[in-house]
Order: structure tokens, then sequence, then C-alpha cells
């Protein structure tokens, strides 16, 4: 739980460091717009003042066309009076020399100024002439000036528009993400809570028993010491209790060693995935464009190489992520029991083979860009460089490959390799790796350099530069992730050259079939510390258990006879069951003699009446004396059925006199045990109907539950089924969290390079705005001057 507190924080921190990121650019872009806004008003006010400058020196033209019409017309005002003059002097020419003269003066004096207007035409002529072409020629670069930064601020604007949108589904996509994760890390901080709580219990409790326990050790070890002499100290091998102890400080040490060494694993894992991909696109793009031109059929076959690099790349991050599963403080971890380091293995075997594989299209198609026509001397030394570094990266890869096949052997065969043996290997893998991070170092100071140079070549395209960045960016990412293993390695090299388990005076290393003997006993040890924690049940005194055991004693004996007591009850019980069956099926017989009697007796009480309503009609009054005899007679005989029927009754056999008085008794009596097996009868009736409908009723519910229950485990394992789904939506999510986490990290560091690229740009142009402003400054000064 502490464990998943902490990632989410770490998490969080992330997200709160790449939210805090994107903000700063975001201010970074906004300030670029503002900054475009400001420089296109400046233009757009410059492109006014031209306009009115423009519109002024036209002015200035029209005024001095004007001027000069005037000119020409004084001009030829000049001449006509010129003519005029020199047509009066042919006349004139016999009259005195004074006034010759004072016409030549005046004809000197208007030849002058018309030289002199002539002249100032002229150079006025020569003047707007200049001026006109000058302000023609700026107005058009500032033009085309204008047209090309409208293009670039529309360019920007596109771009800082698409980063704005960009950034604010990010944004909102990390707001909810912080919203989830503070509703998780509430929840997480209550049940953090909770486990402080109990972890206080727990550990007070582990205070308690470890007093308990240190007291039960130091009494076990006196009675050891004292009565079990079993160390057999001259062959300790050969010593039955020499069993290693389960080291859970090395098992804990492992198991964070292990996840240190996952995340770095993935981080390579997502620079050799970015390297392949990259260099992939380059094949398509540079010596020759797919799109324009197909490639060489060595391209094309680098090409399709290259394009199953995930094949061999993912994998490594997959079995290494089994090898950290399989490590957990209740397994044993050394190189005999570790097999899943097998599996990777020869998983990065199969890498290195596919290195080696495109080793040689490499080299060919470095070839290939040290052949094309534009390729200089500077580039060719490069791709030589190129292709050493090269090999070397792939020849550390081989050494990588046989270090770590030696290191999974003793999973596979026991006694395959020594302590010493181990400690060197391990020894020669950290130098291995830090080889691995010096010549990608290498590589990646190369291909800046060579970056470097393809940016001077002319057919250098966008496309090619944008693909080279993502290259020298995963190279670095390559370059960073190799230095990490290698430290990390160097780091815990002493960890991974000592032995965590082994036998007392033994070198022998620790074997598989030891190692389960190991747990065996560290599980039996657990169950007999919980044993032993338990708390025991009081003992009793002596004399109180001997009064218990005559106390059970006699009890065991009354026990018995009560079991017999209740053997004869039972036998009882059921013969006077069927005694109550047999006079159940009595009454019914007694009940169905009855109403034949009852329907039979009213039948002679009819003819009775009959009978004797017909002899009163009929007979004298000399009869009277024979009529009480024949009643008598009737009625004795009514009585002797009637004893009859009393003698086999429900009560059993009686014998009674025929009077009177008994006649009345006999037949109330009947009525009363009538009516009393008449109510029994009625009770067992409703209780049987409440015995019915009860069987009934738990029949139903029972029904219902065994329904309830088949839908319940049909709805478990549905739930069962979408636990399972969820779980695999979960991983593949969090890949593709991870993946796009890092195209976006990718993208954002471009973004951030171009960003300073654009800004580098956009100063040069403010430069150049700023010496155009002075240049027209300038003109227009000499102009003013002139």
């Amino acid at each position: 739980m502490m464990a998943n507190v902490t990632d989410l924080q770490t998490k969080y921190s992330k997200l709160a460091q790449e939210y805090s990121k994107l903000r700063a650019q975001n201010q970074v872009l906004k300030k670029g717009v503002v900054d475009e806004q400001a420089n296109s008003a400046s233009l757009k006010e410059q492109l006014k003042q031209r306009d009115q400058s423009l519109r002024k020196q036209e002015q200035e033209m029209d005024s001095l066309s004007f001027r000069n019409q005037q000119l020409a017309k004084r001009v030829e005002l000049l001449q006509e009076e010129l003519a005029a003059s020199e047509a009066k002097g042919k006349k004139g020419k016999n009259k005195g020399d004074s006034p010759s003269q004072h016409g030549l003066q005046t004809q000197n004096v208007f030849d002058e100024d018309l030289q002199k207007k002539i002249e100032e035409n002229e150079r006025l002529h020569i003047q707007f002439y200049e001026a006109d072409e000058q302000h023609r020629r700026q107005e058009a670069e500032l033009k085309a000036r204008l047209e090309e930064l409208e293009k670039d601020s529309e360019q920007h604007q596109a771009v800082v528009d698409e980063f704005t949108t960009k950034y604010m589904e990010t944004t909102t996509r990390l707001q909810s993400d912080k919203a989830r994760l503070e509703v998780k890390v509430q929840t997480l901080e209550r049940e953090s809570k909770e486990c402080r709580m109990r972890t206080d219990e727990c550990q007070q409790q582990l205070r308690r028993c470890q007093s308990e326990l240190n007291r039960q050790v130091k009494q076990s070890s006196s009675v050891i010491q004292e009565k079990v002499p079993f160390n057999d100290t001259k062959f300790s091998d050969y010593n039955s209790l020499n069993v290693p102890p389960h080291n859970r400080k090395h098992q804990i040490k492992s198991r964070d060693v292990a996840g240190q060494a996952l995340s770095f694993i993935q981080d390579l894992v997502a620079a050799l995935l970015n390297f392949h991909s990259y260099t992939e696109q380059r094949v398509h793009i540079y010596p020759l464009d797919s799109s324009i031109e197909p490639i060489s059929p060595l391209n094309q076959k680098f090409s399709q190489y290259l394009h199953e690099n995930a094949a061999f790349v993912r994998p490594l991050e997959d079995s290494f992520l089994q090898l950290h599963q399989s490590i957990t403080e209740d397994t044993v971890t050394v190189l005999e029991t570790v097999v899943k380091l097998k599996s990777f293995a020869d998983i990065f075997s199969s890498y290195t083979h596919f290195l080696q594989k495109i080793l040689p299209y490499q080299l060919k198609s470095l070839e290939e860009e040290c052949e094309a026509t534009l390729c200089t001397a500077a580039l060719t030394v490069k791709n030589q460089e190129l292709q050493s570094d090269m090999k070397k990266v792939t020849s550390v890869f081989e050494k990588l490959k046989n270090y770590i096949n030696l290191l999974a052997l003793p999973s596979v065969q026991q006694d395959a390799m020594p302590q010493s043996s181990t400690s060197a290997v391990f020894t020669q893998l950290a130098a291995c790796l830090h080889s691995l991070h010096d010549a990608v170092k290498e590589m990646s100071k190369h291909y800046n350099q060579k970056a470097s140079l393809e940016q001077e070549l002319p057919n250098v395209t966008q496309k090619l530069c944008t693909t080279t960045e993502c290259l020298l960016g995963s190279l670095g990412s390559l370059t960073n992730s190799t230095g990490k293993i290698a430290t990390f390695f160097s780091n815990n090299l002493d960890f991974f050259t000592s032995s965590g388990y082994g036998l007392k005076g033994s070198t022998l290393a620790l074997n598989p079939l030891q190692a389960e003997s190991m747990l065996a006993n560290k599980k039996k040890a657990t169950a007999y510390i919980h044993a032993i924690t338990q708390p025991r049940p009081q003992t009793v005194p002596y004399r109180e258990a001997l009064s218990n055991r005559r106390i059970l004693t006699s009890s065991t004996e009354s026990r018995e006879g009560l079991t017999q007591q209740v053997q004869q009850s039972l036998e009882k019980i059921t013969r006077l069951e069927q005694e109550k069956e047999h006079w159940l099926l009595e009454a019914q017989l007694g009940k169905v003699r009855l109403e034949k009697e009852n329907q039979r007796i009213t039948d002679l009480e009819a003819q009775l009446t009959a009978v004797l309503g017909g002899s009163l009609n009929v007979q004298t009054p000399g009869n009277n004396t024979v009529a009480p005899s024949h009643e008598e007679a009737e009625m004795e005989h009514k009585m002797t059925g009637k004893e009859t029927t009393l003698c086999t009754s429900l009560v059993g056999m009686l014998c009674t006199t025929p009077t009177v008085e008994h006649v009345g008794d006999e037949v109330s009596r009947e009525q009363l045990i009538k009516t009393h097996y008449m109510a029994r009868v009625g009770e067992l009736t409703t209780q049987l109907q409440i015995s019915d409908s009860k069987a009934v009723h738990f029949h139903s519910e029972c029904r219902a539950l065994a329904k309830r229950l088949a839908i319940a485990e049909k709805s478990r394992e549905t739930l069962s089924e979408e636990v399972k789904l969820a779980n695999q939506n979960i991983t593949r999510l969090q890949d593709e969290l991870t993946t796009t986490k890092r195209s976006y990290e990718d993208q954002l560091s471009m973004m951030s390079d171009h960003l300073c690229s654009m800004n580098e740009t956009l100063s040069k142009q403010r430069e150049e705005i700023d010496t155009l402003k002075l240049g027209s400054k300038g003109n227009a000064k000499k102009n003013k001057g002139r």
C-alpha cells in the first residue's frame, strides 16, 4: 500500500512538472504571438508612412511639373522678347551706338537668366527622376519584404494555434487526471491512515511477540546447549541441521534492485524502438526520397528489417518484467533458482542476432550516402566514423549476450560455475556496460556532427531535418539510459557478487533442492510461531480433574440409562401412534354408524307417528287397554335395540338395564365422547394443513434460493471475466499511456527546439527591419538635404 502511495506521489509530481513545463512553453508561445502581432502592426504602420511619403512625393512632383511648365512658358516669353528685341535692333542699326549697347546689355542679362533657368530645370529633372526611381525601388523591396513577413506571420500563427489547441487539450486532460489522482490520493490517504493505525497495533503486537519470542529463544537455546549436542564440528557438510536460513533482507534488496533495473530496461527499450523507427524513416528520405523516386533494393530490404524491430525489442521488457515478478519475499533469489533469467537471455540473444543481421545493411546505406553527388569529404569521414561506431556497438552487444548467457547457465545446469567465476562474470559485465555507454555516446557525437554538416547541403528538406532531430533525440535518450544502467550495475556490483545464501562452513552454492527445503522449513517455522503465539487454555488442578472424571463417569452411566429410557419412550410413542391411527379409523366408522342409526331412528319415529295417528282414527274406545301394552312393547323393542348399540360403542362393552334414567346418561356420555374426538380430529387436521403449507413454503424458498445461487454463480463467473478483461484493459491502457507520454515528451522537446529556432529567426528579422528603418530614415534625410 505504501508503495502504491509513493508511486502515485511520483506520478503526481511528474505530472505537475510536465504541467509547469507546458505552462512555461505556452507562455513562450504567447509571447512569440504577441511579438509577431506587434511586428505586424509596426510593419503596417511603416506601410502607412511609406504611402503617406509616396503621396507627398507625388504632390511634390506635381508641384515641380507645374513649376516646370511655368518656367517653360517664361522661357518662351523670353525667347519671344529676345526675337522682338533682335528685330528692333536690326531696324535701329543706323541709329547711335548707345541704344545698341543698351540692347546688347539687356540681351546678355536675359541670356544669363535663361541659362540659369535651363540649368536649374535640368537639375530639378535629374533629382526628380532619381528620387522617383529610388522611391519605386524601395517600395517594391518593402512590398516583397512585407509579403514574406506576412506569410511567415501566418505560418507562425498557424503553428501557434495548433500548439495552443494541443496544449489546451493536454492541459484539460492533465487537469482531469489531476482531479482523478487527487480523489485517489484522498482515498489512499484514508487507507494509509487506517494502515498506520493497523501498523501501530501490529507494532505493539510485534513488540509483545518479540519479547515472548526472545524469552522462548533464550529458553530453547539454553535447553539446546544443555541437552542437545548435535553439531558435527569435524565434517560440517554432513551435519543434518546445517540448513541455510532464509534471508529476508536479501530478498527485499533483490526485489528493489530488480525493480530499478526494470525501469532502466524500459527506458532502454523505448530508446531502441525510437532509434530503429527513426532510422527506418531516414532510409526512406535520404539519399533518395521514396515519395519522389524509388529507393535502392538494399535500402528497401534494410527498411523491411528495421520495420520488424518491435518483435525483437519489446520482448526484452516483457521477459524482464516476468523476472521481476518472480522475485518475492517468499522465494530464494540466487543464480541457481532464477529460472526466468534464461528466457531473458534467449530474448537478448535474438535481439543481438537481429543487430548482426542489420549491420551490413547499415554499412551499405552509409556507403550509398557517401556515393551521393552532393556528399562532401567531411561528410564522408563522418560516415566512416559512424560505420566503425556501429560495428563497435554490435560487438559490445555480442559480449553482453555471452555474459548474460553465462549468468543464466546455473539455473539450467547445476554446478555449472563456481562462486569465483560468477564474481568475475559480473565484473566483466559491468565493464562491458560501460563500454556500451562509451560506444553509444561516441556514435551520438558523430551523428550530431554529421547532422550539422548535412544542414549545409542544398538538397536538405524540412522532412529530413525533422527526422534527423528525432534520431538525435533517440540517440541522446539511448546514451542516458545506457549510462544509467552502467552506473546502476557498478553501484550494486558488491550485491551481485556477494551470495546471500550458503551452507555454514561450505563453499558450495545453493541448489534448487536446498532452496525448496529452506522454503518448506520457513513455512513450518512460521506455522509453529503462529501456533505458539496463540492463547493457550488454562490448566486444571489435579483434584478438580479427578472430581471431573468421577462426574464424567457417573454422567456416562446415567447417559446410558437415559439412552435406554429414550429408546423405550420412542417405542411407546410409536405404539401409541399406531393405536391413534387405529382409533381414528374406528372414530370414522363410529361416525358413519351413528349417522345410519340416527337415520333409522328418524324413520322409525316417522313410522311410529304415522301408525299411532292411524290407530287412533280406526280403533274404538273399548280397545284402550290394548294400546298401552303395544306402546310398552315398542318401547321395549327400542330399548333393546339401543342396548345393543351401546354395547358396541367406542368405549367398549357396557351392560345396562333398560330403564329411563340410564338412557339419558348414556346419550349424554356418547355425545361428550363424540364431541371430544371430533375436536381432536379438527385439531389434527389443522396441524396437518399447517405442516403442508409450511412444507410448500419451505420448498418454494429452497427453489428460490437454488435459483438465486445459480444466478449468483453465473454473475460471479461473468464478473470474474469482466475483472480479467478490466485488468487486461488496464495493462493495455498503461502501455498506451507510457507510449503516448514518451511520444509527447519527444514532441515537446522537438517543439521547444523549433520554438527556439523560430525565436532566433524572429530576432534576425527584427534586426533586419531595424536596419531597413535606419536606412530609410537616412535616405529620407539625404533627400531632404538635397
